[in-house]
Order: C-alpha cells, then structure tokens, then sequence
C-alpha cells in the first residue's frame, strides 16, 4: 500500500514540475513583428523630452532565452520603478539578426556579440551607451541586480 501511495505521489509530482517548467518554456511577445521602431524611437524621445527621461532601447527576439529574462527582469522591483520613473523602454526586434539592423548599426550596437543588447539615448537622442561586448546576452546566468546597476548607472542626475 505505502509502495502504491508512494508512487502516485512521485506522478503527481512530475505532473506538476513538468506543467511548471512548461510554462516557464513558454515566450511572451515582447518585440513586435508589426511594430515600426523607427517611430517608436521617436515617439519615445519625444515622450523622454517632455517626461526629463532617458530613453533605452532594447534590441532582442522573442526566441532569445536571455532576452526573456531580462524582461522578467525589467519588471521586477526595484528594477520596474527606476524605469518607469527615468526611462522609456522600447523594444526593437532584431527578427533572426535580419530586421533592423540599420538601428543597431546607428546606435552602434553589434549584434554579432548577441542579444540583448541595450543603447541608452538621452531625450535629445544623443547616444550615450551602447553595449559592445555583449554585455547582457548571458542574462540567464546573471541575476536582477546587474540590471539595477545598469538602470542607476545611467539613469538622468537631474529629473
């Protein structure tokens, strides 16, 4: 009797564990296929002119494991506040490194280094950063802290 109750404990178990994992295996559709970032870039330096923000472009796919987590990143606390309260946040898609490109190249990110890679622009459009060493494409090995590091580093001094 103990052996079968064990045994349906050991499948509930897997049930459960292999449902949790699967909906961890699931993307959300942060970059766009539809979306126009060269408009969105400029919707977002307007809104960071008159908000005294700075603008971060987030250049990734929806494939890309590390780009996922750094958007669950992004979202968590205290990371959610420094953005909302001195960025805007667009999301660029790079498609499978064919889309785009001319933007990456502008903001002079390398996309051969991987993805995600960030650029930060002041409100007037100015670049201010680009990563160019992949800096962020082993966000699955990083923790949420490095992202707060990043959002103080280059966050306005003056809002």
């Amino acid at each position: 009797m103990y052996t079968r109750i064990r045994e349906s404990l050991f499948v509930i178990l897997a049930v459960v564990l292999l449902a949790g994992l699967s909906g961890h295996a699931q993307t959300r559709n942060i970059y766009s296929d539809t979306a126009d970032a060269h408009k969105d870039i400029q919707q977002a330096l307007a809104q960071a002119k008159q908000e005294h923000k700075r603008v971060i472009l987030d250049f990734g796919g929806n494939w890309c494991g590390d780009c996922q987590v750094l958007d669950i990143y992004f979202h968590q606390e205290p990371n959610l506040d420094l953005l909302n309260k001195y960025f805007v946040l667009v999301h660029i898609n790079v498609g499978r490194f064919d889309k785009n490109t001319d933007l990456a190249e502008k903001y002079q990110v390398p996309l051969k280094k991987g993805v995600p890679a960030l650029a930060v622009l002041s409100a007037s459009g100015k670049l201010l950063y680009s990563q160019k060493n992949g800096e962020f494409e082993a966000m699955r090995r990083m923790d949420a802290t490095s992202v707060t590091q990043f959002l103080n580093e280059w966050k306005p001094t003056k809002v």
